[in-house]
């Protein structure tokens, strides 16, 4: 019977903080607090990603399930379709890849849920999440990636038709009354059809994906179908940083995380 694994993709190297994973958090490894927040939320199994041998031994030493991929692999998702290969060499064990990143310490797995149900129930190939921006200004940040969806008010879920660094899609009659101004933050988080994630990482770069540098546009430019989930809440502790990618992350969630 086809079921779901949940794969966190996890490396020593780091460029802003080297070697982040084996760092301690209050008494515990980032990796090992990233895979315990996980398990339990998800259904079916749960497994570390790593072409690193140091990972692995701290999997082992917290008996958790780890899978070593290829080195050099260009991104998480050939790292996890590496680890579903080695794991489902038939392709008929598991149905559904969740896709849970690392370093997402504070990031509520719960999040996830809902994007499973949408995969199964719509078929789509990969379901992601966003957030309405607080401030129209955050758009104009290129490092802060769009969702184009044509939500109506009161819609929370659909297809996705771009992703983009730039401010998407342009309000031509901003003046107009009732007019849907809202601007969606692309999340980073991603459930797999584990056929599609099979077939995505076989694709070449997409002439999109090489002048955006987002993959996901890679998925569209092949006819591919996204859908996404508007969230409000995102963290376990709000006062915590998400994600831990740099030395003053680092500090602010060992200050907030107990």
């Amino acid at each position: 019977m086809s079921r779901t694994i949940t794969l966190i993709p996890v490396h020593m190297n780091s460029y802003r903080l080297p070697g982040k994973a084996l760092l301690d958090i209050n008494g515990k490894s980032l990796v090992r607090r990233v895979y315990e927040n996980v398990s339990g939320v998800f259904p079916g199994d749960v497994a570390v990603v790593s072409p690193d041998i140091e990972i692995m031994d701290e999997c082992e030493k917290f008996g958790v399930r780890a899978v070593r991929s290829g080195r050099g692999l260009p991104s998480g998702t050939d790292a996890i379709a590496d680890a579903l290969r080695q794991m489902d060499p038939g392709g008929d064990e598991y149905d559904i890849v969740v896709d849970f990143q690392g370093d997402s310490v504070n990031v509520d797995p719960r999040v996830n849920l809902p994007l499973i149900d949408i995969v199964r129930g719509t078929g789509c190939d990969m379901a992601t999440c966003g957030m309405k921006f607080g401030d129209e200004r955050e758009a104009l940040d290129p490092n802060m990636v769009k969702i184009v969806m044509g939500l109506r008010p009161g819609e929370t879920e659909g297809r996705a038709l771009y992703f983009t660094r730039a401010a998407a899609p342009y309000i031509r009659d901003p003046e107009r009354s009732g007019i849907n101004r809202d601007y969606y933050h692309h999340i980073g988080i991603y459930v797999f059809r584990a056929e599609s994630l099979r077939r995505v990482v076989s694709l070449p770069e997409g002439v999109l994906e090489s002048r955006e540098k987002l993959e996901q546009l890679r998925m569209l430019e092949a006819g591919m179908t996204i859908r996404a989930k508007l969230i409000d809440r995102l963290k376990l502790i709000e006062e915590a940083p998400a994600d831990i990618n740099t030395p003053e992350e680092y500090e602010a969630a060992k200050k907030w995380i107990p």
